[in-house]
Parts: structure tokens; sequence; C-alpha cells
């Protein structure tokens, strides 16, 4: 009786240590799966991203150069519209995304093009002090960084050779946005037109110098154009889509704001938002627009940014990808079906691979 009894206590002990085996298996395998998927795959990706290389004159060699982030299209979602799966998913990779570029790349200052939120004009008071305490969370950063949000603060302003305008006053139905908006844009232009003087006129004389450079328009909505059925690349808008006309004060700004904007700012680079597809667009005198795809996968499976490296003159711009969302997904799915093999092969549903390798070689001998 005694030896039966210890041969059960130990059939039972193997048994819980071939369960706690499985069990430490699936923990580290999921743990594995976790681990790449929410922020290895960030690194791994945003690592291979370099800055671009200003290519500046011999005699301007000393000139200061500015590192500067811009990304477009966050959309968080609100309460409204927002399934708390989804907003936790989109959130979690936007945090992810630009917490791990502020850490491997070192930006001095980053801009967000437009389209914060997702609801911020439905929100009420309440859901809306929420978001932005969300905003402010998920792009949280170092003191030295300078963050700066274009549109929906209702300001225009100049910083680093930038001019920030807020698009969505530029309806010119002359409502009091709008015109506050228009007056303050002239008066910019004002100001850069005398700092690029040479023999200030006396209008001139009471004006704060800006720095004499052609300055660089950051905005929401894109420069009037008609379609995107000129954009190409891996982030552009799909094939069916790129031929849909635009309408002006929806898709774009309309063609009289964009021509006003271009003469009077004369700049010699243009970023906007919107579209949450990229695009580069060459306008009247030859300024380049470039349209910054959206940063979620909300919007889009493979989200980027661009990184700019910037002078007083001249700028160079790279674009940096952000994971691509199947590319988790299928990870997921490759971790679940090893998952489902372990189970099944523990429970002997299922030949191990050795094993079913062994036994196909010996066919193989005796045929």
């Amino acid at each position: 009786m005694a030896l039966i009894r210890l041969g059960f206590g130990r059939q039972h002990l193997c048994l819980l240590r071939r369960r706690s085996f499985l069990l430490s298996k699936l923990i580290a395998v999921v743990f594995a799966a976790l681990l790449f998927c929410e922020f290895l795959i960030y690194y791994l990706v945003i690592f291979r991203c370099d800055w671009p290389e200003v290519k500046t004159p011999a005699h301007n060699s000393g000139q200061e150069t500015l590192k500067a982030m811009f990304l477009a299209d966050t959309h968080l979602l609100g309460e409204i519209r927002g399934h708390w799966l989804d907003k936790l998913r989109r959130e979690w990779q936007m945090e992810r995304a630009f917490q791990t570029a502020l850490w491997l790349l070192q930006p001095e200052v980053v801009f967000i093009l437009g389209d914060i939120f997702d609801e911020g004009k439905w929100s009420s008071p309440q859901a809306w002090a929420d978001d932005v305490e969300r905003f402010q969370k998920i792009f949280r950063h170092p003191r030295h960084v300078l963050l700066k949000v274009v549109a929906g603060n209702h300001d225009i302003g100049f910083h680093y050779h930038f001019v920030m305008v807020n698009s969505v006053a530029l309806e010119g139905d002359g409502c009091n946005l709008c015109s506050e908006a228009e007056a303050e844009i002239i008066d910019i232009s004002h100001k850069l037109n005398c700092s690029r003087e040479e023999h200030h006129s006396s209008r001139c004389i009471d004006e704060q110098p800006l720095p004499a450079s052609a300055p660089v328009l950051l905005q929401h909505f894109p420069l009037y154009r008609r379609s995107d059925a000129n954009c190409s690349g891996d982030d552009a808008a799909p094939l069916e889509e790129r031929d849909i006309p635009f309408k002006e004060r929806y898709d774009a700004l309309s063609r009289e704001a964009s021509q006003k904007l271009l003469w009077w700012l004369r700049p010699r680079l243009v970023l906007s938002g919107h579209t949450h597809s990229a695009c580069e667009v060459l306008h009247g005198a030859g300024t380049m627009e470039i349209s910054v795809p959206s940063f979620s996968w909300r919007n889009r499976n493979n989200p980027s940014f661009i990184m700019g490296m910037l002078t007083p003159t001249e700028y160079a711009l790279a674009k940096c990808y952000l994971p691509y969302e199947n590319t988790v997904l299928a990870t997921y799915c490759v971790a679940i079906g090893f998952l489902v093999v372990l189970m099944l092969a523990h429970f002997k549903l299922l030949a191990s691979p050795l094993l079913f390798g062994w036994n196909l070689l010996r066919k193989l001998k005796t045929t």
C-alpha cells in the first residue's frame, strides 16, 4: 500500500511539474510578444531614422541648425465616438512612438499640425478638460524641448523662423475670427518685408526686426490644390482616392486664401496636415508644400512624421515611419498560434515537432 501511495505521489508531482512548466512557457511567450509589440518594436523602427544634412554655403557654415519634428492629425478620441478599447490602443501607440522618438532623436522643437482632438467641437467643458489632460500625458516632453500646436489655439505667431497660421480661420467670409487672423497675417507680412529690406523705409523704423530670412509656414489645412492626383509614395492617399476633387474650404484652403498667404508671407517651405496622407506640391514661384501624414494608426496603417534640420536660409527634411499596425497584429497572431501548438503538444493532441521529424525520417528510411 505504501508503494502504491508513493507511486501515486510521484505521478502527481510529475503532473504538477509538467503543468507548471507549460504555464511558464505560456507566460514567457505572452511576455515576449507584449514586450516586442508594445515597446521594443518602436525602438527598432525609429532607431533607423536619421536627421538629414543641411547643405549650407561655405560663407554660412557657422549658422545654427535647429532640429524640428513635425507631426499631424493625432485625433485623440473623446467620450462621444471613442470606444474605450480603441482609445487605449491608439493612444498607447502614439504615446510610445512619441516618447521613443524624443528619446532617440532628441529634437529641439516639436510641431503638431492640427486636429489634435477628434471631438473638440462637440465636447463639454469637463470632457474637453479630460482630453487636454490626456494629450499632455501622451505628448509629455522635457522642459528643454519646445512643443507647439498649430491651430486650435486661434493664434498666429512667429517662432524660430516659423509662421504658424490658424488656417481654420481663413474662410474669407468676414467673420470676427477670420478678420482678426487676416489682420495678424498682414501685420507679420509687414514685419517680414521690413526685415528683408536692406535700407529700411520710414514705415519700418518702429518695427522690431525679425530674422532676415524667408519663413516656414505651418498650418493645418493644405494650400489649394485640385486633388491628390500628383501625389505618390507608400503613404500617399490610396489610388482610388487620389483623383477625387478637393472641396475648397473643406479639403484645402480656398484658392484666394492660398494666394494671399503665398503673397503676403513668401515662405520658403509650407508644412500642412488634414489629409492624413503624404504629398509634395510645388506652388507658384517654386514654394514647396509637404503634407504630413497622420501620426495615428486610427487613420492609416503606416503613420509617420517629418524630421527637419533648419537654418535661417536652408532646410533639409526626412521622413520617419512608425511601426506598421499590420506588423504588430501579425506578430500577435504568430504568438497566439505558438501558444495553441504548445497546449496541443502538452495534452498530446499534437506530436512535438522533434518527434514528428524523427518519425518522418524513420518512414523515409524504411521505404
